[in-house]
C-alpha cells in the first residue's frame, strides 16, 4: 500500500495548481542520502520553492511544520536499516530552523478551503524532521533565496482501517490541500519578490519531495 503523502503527490503531478511548473522528486528514507537527494534535486531544477512532505499517521490533519531539529533520534531503522540514537543531523550546526514557508498564510488558505489544517511544532525525530531540517539548511547555507518547508499527510482512510483509532483523510483532499498551499507559498514569494507593478506572474517552478518507504 502507498504511503498516503505518496498518494498525495501523485495526484498532485496529475492536476498540478495553475500557474505552477511543477517538479516531483521521491527522496530515499535513508538517513543522509535523503538529504543527499534533495541537495542534488534543487541543484538540478532551481526551484524557487520546496514543499517535502511525508506520513503523519497520527495527524488528524493537514500539518504544517514550523520548527525543524538537529537531532535524529528513531525508536526504529531506516529502509537501509541503519537506527540513529541521539545523533545529530548536521554536526556543528544549528540547533532548530524555523520554515521560510509563510506557514500562516498557508494553512489559513487551506481552512478556507474548507479542510482541516494546522501549525506543527514539531516533525519527530526520524525521516520527516531529518528531512525538513536537512531542507533547511540548505537553504540557510547554500540556497538563500529558495523557501521551503515540510507537511504532514494523514493516514488514508485504507490505512487507518488496518489500525485501531487513527485517523485519516482521503487522498483528493490532501491533494488539494497541497494546490492550495502551494499556490498561497507562490503568492507569497510573488508579493515579496516583484514590484507591484510587475504582477503576480506565472510559471514560477515549484516541487514536491515526498520520502518513500519500502
Amino acid at each position: 500500500m502507498l504511503s498516503s503523502s505518496l498518494e498525495a503527490v501523485r495526484l498532485v503531478v496529475a492536476e498540478p495548481p495553475p500557474g505552477a511548473d511543477l517538479d516531483t522528486v521521491e527522496l530515499p528514507c535513508v538517513f543522509g542520502d535523503a538529504i543527499t537527494a534533495l541537495r542534488r534535486a534543487i541543484v538540478g531544477t532551481e526551484p524557487d520553492l520546496v514543499v517535502a512532505t511525508g506520513q503523519g499517521g497520527s495527524r488528524p490533519d493537514i500539518t504544517v511544520e514550523r520548527v525543524a531539529i538537529n537531532l535524529d533520534d528513531a525508536i526504529g531503522a531506516d529502509n537501509a536499516g541503519n537506527q540513529r540514537t541521539d545523533t545529530p543531523i548536521v554536526p556543528d550546526g544549528p540547533t532548530a530552523y524555523f520554515t521560510t514557508l509563510p506557514i500562516k498564510r498557508c494553512v489559513a488558505a487551506i481552512q478556507e478551503a474548507g479542510i482541516p489544517a494546522t501549525i506543527s511544532h514539531t516533525a519527530g525525530t526520524f525521516l520527516c524532521n531529518h528531512i525538513a531540517y536537512g531542507l533547511a539548511h540548505l537553504i540557510a547555507t547554500e540556497f538563500p533565496r529558495l523557501r521551503g518547508g515540510f507537511v504532514h499527510i494523514p493516514f488514508t482512510p485504507a490505512q487507518a482501517a488496518e489500525r485501531e483509532k487513527r485517523p485519516s483523510m482521503a487522498s483528493a483532499t490532501a491533494a488539494e490541500a497541497l494546490r492550495v498551499l502551494i499556490t498561497a507559498a507562490l503568492e507569497d514569494l510573488r508579493d515579496d519578490r516583484l514590484p507591484v507593478e510587475a504582477g503576480a506572474g506565472n510559471g514560477s517552478k515549484s516541487w514536491l519531495s515526498r520520502k518513500i518507504r519500502k
